[in-house]
């Protein structure tokens, strides 16, 4: 088995015809060819070298990771000595995992990286989650390094990113007893030790995921006196100056080879990583884009696994004399997990795209300024629309992705029956783990909040327009400063139908955004916002399938056509909703 290579679906998307800019970009042109080994000399190379790394993580997550999962969450983590302790099985996943060389993806060469782009983290990054969700957290959030790069100094970058890639584990302490979301409460002090010359961070953590983990990123208050986000500032704990204990494991529901720990500082040494102040404002923002990208992969190859198990049981049960799948009411559940599979996965994948470009123009930037130079006119102009695309995308894809994990995670489990209740199958252990995936790194209450603004300004709705005109290809492309070819022909005779549909769609959609902005009224409109965030999602999401059936109707052609009634369902479900509704029946709902 290798969870790549038996993937189809996942390996379309690394034909995208956006990844030969991205790859240019990120190589700098290949101006690291011959300087390091394995640099690439051209674009064929570079996505030669993916594909070798991507389907040896295919290889190990299906047969080292996948095979000590139901160990792994029988086991669980545990304390000794205010140590946190793995799961026996979880330290054989990390040693496959160094040994493979599967840190430091996306670090530069010169610390030891593999310099790879986002889009290639994506696919490693889901088939971690279809293997085991659980520990997914504890690999992928080798990412908050990715933080400490664009925020640290030199000297911090050099001491930190090459433990990374050799496979120290990384964590991000953010939350706090009487600080959830509410991350502006945050309380962990930090005072600066003048003998020393170092700071000192002392108080508690709680919900820390990873939480004993070698080099952690620290949101304390730094500026005394202070209550709110603008005395916070971020800081690197380093595990071997010791200094903080494991006070208690949280029992949880689901995820369980994943710690997640309560955590005492006391008098612990810490570094500052940028500039004081900004922890929240700035750097955790940062973080949690990137942590909520990663979840949205998490939430992926959850619902790639959830599926798996479902049609393998869906064949094999036979009742009345026949296979289940072979009735109307298996089958249709069957269809709309794979449709919702095949949506979220179009828009992770799109969303990585965008989050790269944007990414690596900061890059550029960041070694340019410190040469006393800077982006030129046309650059700025792509990175800005890249950033606004990623910052467009990433709530939308964080919030569906979960939310149809956990769908699909439900109706696996109903394809089951009463086997599914039974803990010998795994479809009630990816049950429990889907929970918390549209709960952590912000709920998908908050992801329509963040999404908010894009839905009253209108981006949704010009993304929407842009991509019926020129697919999303097309769209993307078009909006480069050397612009790329608009694909005219994205939507195949055979899916006219369908798009058609969402062309009336999305005038519902565009109808629906001027009645709530014609309300004028706050609770009015974040009433009616994850209606208007789910509409703007189900249509893009469509769109998508219908191009990437257009150009592979053997893979997708069945989920565009389900997923497309499914989302004109919905988007008819939440427009009546939303046009029934006034600003005198918000009582209606008020406690």
């Amino acid at each position: 088995m290798n969870f790549y290579l038996d993937n189809p679906e996942m390996k379309f998307h690394l034909s995208h015809p956006l990844l030969k800019h991205i790859v240019e970009l990120k190589e700098r042109n290949y101006a690291d060819f011959g300087k390091y080994d394995y640099a690439p000399e051209d674009f064929e190379d570079a996505m030669d070298s993916y594909e070798r790394i991507i389907s040896l993580a295919g290889d190990i997550c299906a047969n080292v990771i996948a095979p000590n999962a139901e160990a792994v969450d029988a086991e669980g983590p545990h304390v000794e000595n205010n140590r946190m302790v793995y799961a026996s099985k979880t330290y054989d996943n990390l040693k496959a995992c160094r040994q493979a060389g599967l840190h430091g993806v996306l670090m530069p060469r010169r610390y030891g990286g593999l310099n790879f782009p986002q889009f290639v983290y994506a696919p490693i990054n889901e088939m971690m989650a279809t293997a085991d969700t659980g520990f997914e957290n504890i690999w992928s959030l080798q990412d908050c390094i990715s933080t400490l790069y664009e925020f640290g100094n030199e000297e911090q970058r050099k001491k930190y990113i090459p433990r990374v890639c050799e496979g120290a584990t990384m964590s991000m302490d953010l939350t706090e007893p009487d600080a959830g979301s509410d991350l502006q409460s945050v309380m962990l002090k930090a005072t600066y030790d003048e003998k020393e010359d170092c700071w000192r961070l002392n108080g508690c953590k709680r919900f820390i995921t990873n939480g004993d983990s070698d080099i952690h990123l620290v949101l304390a208050r730094s500026e005394e006196g202070t209550r709110d986000g603008r005395g916070l500032s971020m800081f690197i704990y380093d595990k071997r100056n010791g200094g903080v204990d494991v006070r208690r494991i949280e029992n949880k529901l689901g995820i369980h080879g994943s710690p997640t720990c309560e955590l005492v500082y006391k008098n612990a040494k810490a570094e500052l990583c940028g500039d004081r102040k900004l922890g929240l404002i700035k750097y955790v923002m940062a973080l949690m884009n990137g942590a909520r990208l990663g979840i949205a992969g998490q939430s992926t190859g959850l619902s790639q696994m959830a599926y798996n198990e479902a049609l393998a049981y869906a064949k094999d049960r036979k009742q009345f004399g026949k296979a289940i799948i072979e009735f109307p009411a298996v089958y249709d559940m069957l269809a709309i997990m794979k449709a919702k599979l095949d949506a979220g996965r179009a828009l992770y994948y799109a969303t990585a795209r965008y989050v790269d470009i944007y990414k690596i123009w900061e890059d550029i930037e960041r070694d340019r300024k410190a040469e006393g130079g800077k982006l030129e006119a046309a650059e700025r102009t792509e990175y800005k629309t890249f950033a606004r695309l990623a910052d467009a995308f990433t709530p939308v894809a964080k919030g569906m992705t979960s939310e149809y994990a956990n769908q699909n995670a439900y109706d696996g489990i109903q394809v089951h029956g009463g086997s599914g209740f039974m803990l010998e199958y795994a479809c009630q252990r990816l049950y429990r783990d889907a929970r918390i995936l549209s709960i952590y790194e912000g709920t998908t209450q908050l992801q329509c909040v963040a999404a908010g603004r894009y839905i009253t300004n209108g981006t949704y709705g010009q993304i929407i327009a842009d991509i019926l005109e020129k697919g999303e290809a097309g769209m993307a492309m078009t909006s480069l400063a050397e612009a790329g070819e608009c694909d005219a022909n994205w939507c195949g005779a055979e899916f006219a139908a369908l798009k058609e549909r969402m062309t009336k769609a999305a005038e519902k959609y565009n109808e629906a955004v001027a009645y709530t902005n014609d309300q004028k009224d706050d609770d009015f409109k974040n009433l009616v916002l994850r209606h208007l965030y789910e509409m703007a999602a189900d249509i893009i999401m469509s769109l998508l399938l219908i191009g990437d059936a257009t150009k592979n109707p053997e893979l997708f052609a069945k989920s565009a056509k389900v997923y497309n009634r499914y989302a004109a369902a919905e988007i008819e479900k939440h427009y009546d909703f939303i046009m029934s509704l006034s600003v005198e029946n918000l009582t209606d709902y008020q406690a």
